[in-house]
């Protein structure tokens, strides 16, 4: 059998973990650091803490032992970015595992988490990306994903292990803009989320996605990205989703700025990727000498995060660019 590891057991790793498990030819394990979720999945076929409603696959199984990873598998790596890379560098995996990653943000201050773990690892190393609320997979609605890779073989691998199921990829060797676009757009769902939540007018929400659209391609060019990618489902579909859909955490972020509600408690206490991409983003044009300016929608948002800011002023300051 087709060893498949999830290193995580949260929301994503469970949903593509059940789809997988539906199938005889895999064994699919999800590999955790919470041994109150890897006992229920396990013995009750329940992830009570993100799927509690949902019966999972009997044949799913979930553990504790990150030992198994030295055993040759196709290992999903489905943990915060941000704790990505040191986790991969401090296990003993199978060099001929292939390591696919489903995180969305930075391997360190300025690098993609693919970048970093070429650098620590032998293993050929994937990006997966696309417009995929884990919500919808689990209950198996038909889900696009961009397989990032290098290796068009490895591509065909993956096809033979999605087929027949609710997932459908296509492909691209781009794999520096599969990982950017994935952080890029979390910037410009806060900002969506900002008009929304100041303005009831689909005519100004897409006069912002188009300018959001334009400007997010022009930032991908600038950091060594292909436009082409954009057309891929982890582009615009990604985009998309995650702008204009309020299961979007970023998109949440921005509604909670436009009302006024945003406070240092919630940036301390909530994941947000947008946040940290708008500064590393932000700085790392000002380390190129490209002027921020350039990007308003992008410079805007970074004085919101950084300085005292009229959020009424927002989208105004925005149109007058």
């Amino acid at each position: 059998m087709q060893k498949i590891f999830f290193i995580g057991a949260g929301a994503i790793a469970t949903a593509l973990g059940n789809v997988l498990a539906k199938k005889e030819q895999f064994d699919v394990t999800l590999i955790t650091i919470e041994s109150d979720v890897a006992k229920a999945i396990t013995e009750e076929n329940i992830n009570n803490r993100y799927f509690p409603a949902i019966p999972l696959e009997k044949r799913l199984k979930a553990t504790t032992d990150h030992s198994l990873l030295s055993q040759e598998a196709v290992v999903f790596i489905a943990i915060p970015s941000s704790a990505t890379v040191k986790f991969i560098r401090e296990q003993d995996i199978h060099p001929a595992s292939i390591l696919v990653n489903l995180a969305k943000g930075f391997g360190d201050e300025r690098r993609t988490i693919i970048e970093c773990l070429q650098e620590i690892v032998p293993n050929p190393v994937c990006s997966l990306k696309g417009p995929s609320f884990a919500r919808e997979i689990i209950n198996n609605q038909p889900t696009a994903l961009t397989l990032g890779v290098s290796d068009v073989f490895i591509f065909e691998k993956f096809i033979k292990i999605f087929e027949n199921s609710s997932i459908y990829l296509d492909y691209s060797e781009d794999i520096r803009s599969v990982e950017l676009i994935s952080i890029l757009k979390n910037i410009y769902a806060i900002v969506i989320g900002i008009v929304d939540a100041q303005f009831e007018s689909p005519n100004l929400k897409f006069l912002i996605f188009t300018k959001a659209l334009n400007e997010l391609k022009s930032l991908l060019i600038i950091f060594g990205g292909n436009e082409k990618t954009l057309f891929n489902y982890c582009g615009i579909g990604d985009f998309a989703l995650t702008s204009l859909n309020d299961l979007s955490r970023n998109r949440t972020l921005g509604l909670l700025i436009g009302k006024g509600f945003f406070t240092d408690y919630i940036s301390e206490k909530v994941v947000l990727e947008g946040r940290i991409a708008v500064n590393v983003f932000y700085r790392e044009l000002e380390k190129m000498g490209v002027e921020t300016q350039e990007f308003p929608i992008m410079a805007e948002l970074y004085k919101v995060f950084n300085n005292n800011y009229d959020i009424s002023c927002f989208v105004g300051k925005i149109l007058s660019r």
